[in-house]
């Protein structure tokens, strides 16, 4: 009953205030409530073939199991990897909503989407997703931390098969990694991390690191060295995009 009449007052409140598409700024009126239908047409969901470390998808290229250029000099802590649309277009569009201008209406679409995703759900499930941390400091600029956010979407668009724990801190309040190459980056975020206070890791556990984009894979690698040190033997990562 809840349910119903929430989604009546939000069809009124469409109405009074029309949605529009987070990527062109058109009315948002398809299936996907801050996309449009002519954007959501360049929605680049991922599929297989891809990268079994990164989930970037190969164009042409049927060997699963071998690393793409993305991974090629990374040497991962982690087992496997999987993301849910390449960052461009209304893809780019949405994770730079929710993450710098505090767009917290798209974690809806992006729910939708990682349930779309062949696999995806299916990927979490049974497993906890520990989301990436941000510094105290960012996190009190920011007041929320999209990664967090996005494994809450993860849990709903695998049903409630997973759930979240947060077993990380960030202890060093590194400088943005957004324009640094490779090596700068895994400088940069050189002992960054650290299990939380009073975290505990099962090592019969399976762990799924969680954050909003995979582009070197060095932040998910410096978490997934510390999760490694704790104890964590069974450990994967996802992110929502990749670019």
């Amino acid at each position: 009953m809840k349910s119903l009449v929430k989604d009546l007052w939000r069809d009124k409140l469409d109405v009074v205030f029309p949605r529009s598409c987070v990527h062109c700024g058109g009315l948002a009126e398809g299936r996907l409530r801050h996309i449009c239908p002519a954007c959501e047409k360049h929605l680049f969901i991922v599929v297989a073939p891809h990268c079994t470390t990164c989930g970037h998808p190969y164009f042409g290229e049927m060997a699963e199991n071998r690393l793409c250029e993305h991974c090629e000099a990374l040497v991962p802590e982690f087992s496997q990897g999987k993301t849910a649309v390449l960052l461009k277009g209304s893809g780019r569009s949405l994770v730079h909503a929710l993450k710098y201008h505090h767009g917290l209406h798209v974690l809806e679409d992006i729910t939708a989407i990682m349930a779309a995703v062949p696999g995806y759900a299916d990927y979490l499930r049974g497993a906890v997703l520990v989301p990436v941390p941000l510094h105290p400091r960012k996190l009190h600029d920011r007041h929320y931390n999209q990664s967090r956010l996005l494994a809450d979407c993860a849990v709903a668009a695998a049903g409630g098969g997973a759930q979240v724990e947060e077993l990380l801190c960030r202890v060093v309040d590194t400088a943005s990694q957004t324009h640094f190459d490779r090596a700068a980056r895994q400088e940069n975020l050189k002992n960054a991390f650290a299990l939380a206070p009073g975290a505990t890791i099962n090592p019969t556990q399976r762990y799924v690191l969680v954050d909003d984009v995979f582009t070197t894979g060095s932040t998910l690698n410096a978490c997934a060295t510390v999760l490694r040190r704790g104890g964590a033997l069974n450990l994967d990562v996802v992110t929502f995009g990749h670019g």
